[in-house]
């Protein structure tokens, strides 16, 4: 006699075949298509499938999101068979990946049908997003569909009024607060490059379904990297804007509300800057956002440097030097020297950032001054978690800190109030020793590494250095992929010796994608994807 499931094991059962079920029988692999070997995207599982006609796997392979809009603003392609083509290949990558956690396929058809009669009948798009298909990170609530809140968050409210067919909700870690996206309902997102790696976190389902080409734009939360880790782990494009640029608002979040400390952003995950472009252009617009969520700020896209710049595109860039703590995988530190001479051949000039005796410019500092910030308050999630007995799902139950390399910034044994206003100033020192840096140097952007590693072992990423720094300044951030780990060109293994950085093996990431990132100051979102184009043309020319 089969034992009975636990309370908690049995609605997890409930909710994973009720997920199950919600894919068609028709879009449903069989047991010998779901054999694939871990390097998914060089198996070509849409195309091996059957599932997608030729002309749906032109539509999900071969257009960028701007190209698909301007097809379905003019009417040459219907947003039904557009949405129907990137639902099927959703339903693919979630067999494969677990990349979703909620789908709402019918209801996204539907509302596709409806746009396709609207164009028909006024002869006009409903808005800029008429008819695209756009993904979204499960933080996020869409009404009707099971989560926290039971009404649409900000952003999902505005993209509805751009037009955007929305379809599915995709997978985080538990907590959203660690570089692995797994938890006990949904599992463990994999990475369609390899599935041995990490897809990154915690947007992690938004980075391999976009990589697998299941979206072609997609949206996800950044606080620590958690929009620029996943693009840089499955290969794709990612910006963090300034904090509050985008609609936040009506969010689940993982944190007490009204502390201070760092703020979370939302922004795209694609396949092009000019598809980042797009997503910042529509919902920054005219300054609309403060319309949707009482936190957004009412600044409209403004700065467009390619008609304001004399220079002819070209940049004085800083690059930010490797520190000490967190040392570079050969890959890594190939793939940005790479960059950097290319960008140098076609006559940008590159500055060497000094930071190496200031604790207020370095890494490790600002890492340890995220930490203290993550740290000193309660959090609700893991309130919520103990109360509920759920197991810790590894990365999570590592607690990983970068209090390897040195003390914390504020005394521990302060009262809160004496604390909080310490960390506060401390986080004025080091964006005052930073906007010195800009000011003196006059650089228009700087260029850093995403990540000491690439996407590594699952459960080994470790704490995010090269990311959280610009959510300590709020500094807009954007991830290029570019290059590719290489067991030939760098054989050497390194190990760290630290528990909480990953070792890099040759053999386990060989092929994995190598990724840059360009960053401005606060508020320059406009700039820092204009900059990253420039730079993006330059090192793939």
């Amino acid at each position: 006699m089969m034992a009975k499931l636990s309370p908690s094991r049995d609605l997890v059962a409930q909710k994973r075949h009720e997920c199950q079920e919600k894919i068609p029988s028709e879009w449903t692999l069989s047991k010998d298509l779901l054999a694939v070997p871990p390097r998914l995207l060089e198996y070509d599982l849409p195309r091996r499938g059957g599932l997608l006609s030729e002309f749906e796997l032109d539509l999900t392979e071969n257009f960028s999101a701007t190209q698909l809009l301007a097809k379905l603003a003019s009417g040459q392609v219907g947003s039904l068979a557009v949405t129907t083509a990137f639902c099927k290949r959703a339903a693919i990558a979630q067999q494969v990946t677990s990349c979703l956690t909620e789908t709402f396929f019918s209801q996204a058809l539907d509302r596709a049908r409806f746009l396709d009669t609207y164009l028909a009948r006024e002869g006009k798009p409903i808005g800029p997003l008429h008819g695209l298909p756009i993904s979204i990170k499960d933080s996020f609530c869409v009404k009707g569909v099971q989560s926290t809140k039971q009404k649409n968050s900000a952003l999902v409210e505005m993209l509805l009024q751009l037009g955007a067919v929305l379809y599915v909700k995709t997978n985080l870690p538990q907590t959203a607060m660690t570089a692995d996206s797994e938890n006990n309902i949904f599992g463990r997102t994999l990475n369609p490059h390899n599935t041995f790696l990490t897809a990154g976190g915690s947007s992690g389902g938004e980075g391999a379904l976009v990589a697998f080409r299941g979206s072609i734009l997609g949206v996800g939360t950044d606080v620590a990297g958690s929009i620029r880790i996943p693009s840089l782990c499955c290969g794709i494009y990612g910006f963090k804007p300034t904090a509050n640029r985008i609609p936040y608002g009506g969010q689940v979040q993982g944190s007490m509300k009204g502390l201070p400390g760092l703020t979370a952003a939302a922004g795209p995950l694609a396949h092009s800057i000019e598809d980042l472009q797009l997503f910042m252009k529509v919902t920054v617009g005219d300054g609309q956002a403060w319309e949707y969520d009482e936190t957004a700020v009412g600044v409209p896209w403004l700065f467009d440097p390619r008609v304001t710049d004399k220079r002819n595109g070209s940049l004085k860039i800083g690059v930010l030097p490797e520190d000490k703590n967190f040392p570079l995988h050969p890959p890594v530190k190939r793939a940005l020297e790479r960059a950097i001479a290319a960008l140098t051949r076609d006559g940008h000039r590159i500055i060497r950032i000094d930071n190496q005796d200031k604790d207020e410019l370095s890494v490790a500092y600002a890492s340890r001054l995220a930490y203290q910030y993550f740290t000193y308050g309660p959090h609700a999630s893991m309130d919520r978690i103990k109360a509920s007995s759920e197991p810790l799902v590894k990365s999570v139950a590592r607690f990983d800190s970068p209090l390897f390399s040195g003390p914390l910034p504020v005394d521990q044994q302060l009262e809160p109030f004496q604390k909080i206003e310490q960390l506060h100033i401390v986080r004025q020192r080091v964006s005052d020793a930073w906007r010195q840096v800009w000011v003196e140097q006059k650089l228009d952007a700087i260029l850093a590494p995403g990540a000491q590693n690439t996407a590594v072992g699952h459960d080994t990423y470790g704490w995010p250095p090269y990311t959280v720094i610009w959510n300590v300044l709020d500094y807009p951030a954007c991830i290029i992929p570019f290059d590719k780990a290489s067991k030939e060109q760098d054989p050497e293994i390194m190990v760290t010796g630290d528990a909480v950085q990953p070792d890099y093996h040759p053999d386990e990431v060989d092929g994995a994608p190598c990724a840059i990132q360009v960053i401005t100051p606060r508020f320059q979102d406009e700039k820092c994807l204009w900059a990253a184009d420039i730079i993006d043309r330059s090192i793939h020319a």
